[in-house]
Parts: structure tokens; C-alpha cells; sequence
């Protein structure tokens, strides 16, 4: 599949869904059986790094969209987690970067490499993002665990005539993102010493960043992040029967709220900067998935 959008067609979308987790399963290592995808968000990809016995390939190959916005490498990469010389880590298919709608393509282009991973094995779908702060107490460079989302973006993944060899029409979304999960997170957190904060994403449409009356209505919405992913792959994981867990890197405050311009380059930058607790908080929540997958 090249990057042209996939039809709405139900029928065709399940075929290309299909294709891409049979790609995946022809690329991993004999007897490879990941059960965790992982997403990274802008400038987060380096977790790749700190994995065991890495191998990738490129989105391309996979039949994945590929973005063209900077701090998403587009590459899918295998490998363990959490190796040590008393575990052999967890296998883990990890996504270094996604593409948004905002770029040109629909919401099922969009979800197409989360359905495939799930499609090919992968029960837990852990998503992460940077976002912007907008809840009270926040500041660039927090890690906060998402227990809810707003989705704003005005449309839906599952939009569309529905395929129920994906799920039901009518998903239940009274917990997107599992709360045993975000236990473990919370735990993991505290035995590291790494402040995890908890918050609601929103997630809207963009490209362009918020006006200071959106943030204030954001903020009156009760969301504390806001951001242009995540939501519509939550949306299809549970979807698909998959458990979520999602984290942000607050990047930056929202317009209105430091007084100073937005930039994708102070993302990047935030990014960098946490890098370091980031790969050790995952990979702490990685070790005790171990005994959960």
C-alpha cells in the first residue's frame, strides 16, 4: 500500500489491515510472538535505543503511512525491553513516530498501523505523546498518565460502515485507558522516584496550534493536555478488544499560559531533555508487563 488513502470501504480496510500484520509477522525474528505495541510520539523514538536484540524495517515495507513531520523516523522496530541478566525482557513492537491526520490522511490511514499490530498479536497497546500543558500545575517536562481523553477532532476512526471481525458497532469507552495498567505505571513511578502526574487528553484536529480561548475552553472541558494524536488509536485498540495505556511528555504550556510563542522545535527539545527518565520509566513499566503478557 502506498500512501494514498485507503478506502472507506469496510471490506478493503480489514484487507489492508490484514496484509500489514502478515508484513509484520514475516518480518519478525522466528518464533518472535510480541504481545506489546508501544507508539513513541514526537522526539520520544530514542526508546528504541534502550531495546535488546533490535531489528526494524521501514513503515514503507509494512505498508504503514510514513510522516513527514520532524521527530517521527518512521520505522517500525522489534526487540525486548526490560533485559536483564535475571530477565529476558518482554518482546515488543515499537513504532518509532506516527503520522495525523492534519497531514492529508483519513483517521483510518491514520489507526491502520495500531489495527495491524493488534491484528498481528499485540494485546497491549501502550501510547505515548508530547502534548501541550493546560491543566493547572503542569509544567514542560512532566510525564503524566492519561486516564481519560477528549476526542475533538471531530470525526471518529470508526466511522464508516463497521467490520465485526474488527469489534461491535458500538464500543463501550467507559475505560480507554486500563486502569490495571495505569497502576502498574503509577507503582513503577513511585519505586523510581519519577513524579507521574495524572491527567485528560484532548485531542483535536490541528495543525496549528491552540488560540488562548481554546485553552481556556479546553481547560473548562476539564482537559490537562492537549495535543493531535493518540485518540483515534485508543479509540480502535479498545475497538479491537486491545487493553491501552497512554502517557504524555508536557512539551510546553498551551498559548496563553507562558507568554511566549509555540514551536514545534521546543517539542523536540522538551523531548531531549526528559529523555532520560523517560526511557527508565518505560522500561520499568515494561519489566512488570513481563508477568502481565
Amino acid at each position: 500500500m502506498s500512501r494514498a488513502e485507503i478506502h472507506h470501504d469496510a471490506s478493503d480496510l480489514f484487507a489492508a489491515v490484514k496484509r500489514s500484520a502478515e508484513q509484520i509477522a514475516a518480518f519478525l525474528p522466528e518464533g518472535a510472538a510480541p504481545k506489546i505495541a508501544l507508539v513513541l510520539g514526537s522526539g520520544l523514538g530514542s526508546y528504541a535505543d534502550a531495546l535488546s536484540d533490535a531489528k526494524g524495517i521501514d513503515y514503507a515495507e509494512l505498508g504503514f503511512p510514513r510522516s513527514g513531520v520532524v521527530g517521527h523516523a518512521g520505522r517500525l522496530v522489534y526487540g525486548r525491553a526490560a533485559k536483564s541478566e535475571t530477565s529476558p525482557g518482554v518482546e515488543v513492537l515499537l513504532m518509532q513516530g506516527r503520522v495525523h491526520t492534519y497531514e492529508g490522511h483519513s483517521l483510518q490511514t491514520v489507526v491502520l498501523p495500531v489495527r495491524a499490530m493488534v491484528m498481528a498479536g499485540c494485546k497491549t497497546v501502550v501510547l505515548t505523546n508530547a502534548a501541550g500543558g493546560v491543566g493547572a500545575g503542569l509544567e514542560a517536562g512532566d510525564l503524566v498518565l492519561l486516564r481519560d481523553h477528549l476526542n475533538l477532532m471531530g470525526d471518529s476512526p470508526l466511522r464508516g460502515p463497521n467490520d465485526d471481525r474488527f469489534g461491535p458497532r458500538f464500543p463501550d469507552m467507559t475505560e480507554v485507558y486500563d486502569a490495571k495498567l495505569r497502576a502498574v505505571a503509577e507503582q513503577v513511578a513511585a519505586k523510581l522516584s519519577i513524579r507521574l502526574k495524572s491527567g485528560v487528553y484532548a485531542g483535536l484536529l490541528g495543525p496549528q496550534y491552540e488560540t488562548p480561548s481554546e485553552v481556556r475552553m479546553l481547560r473548562g472541558l476539564g482537559a490537562d493536555l492537549v495535543g493531535m494524536s493518540t485518540v483515534p488509536e485508543a479509540i480502535v485498540a479498545r475497538h479491537m478488544g486491545a487493553k491501552v495505556l497512554g502517557m504524555s511528555c508536557v512539551s510546553n504550556l498551551a498559548a496563553g499560559m507562558s507568554g511566549q510563542p509555540l514551536s514545534h522545535e521546543e517539542v523536540t527539545e522538551t523531548a531531549n531533555r526528559v529523555r532520560a527518565t523517560f526511557i527508565k520509566l518505560l522500561d520499568g513499566i515494561m519489566a512488570e508487563l513481563v508477568s502481565l503478557c
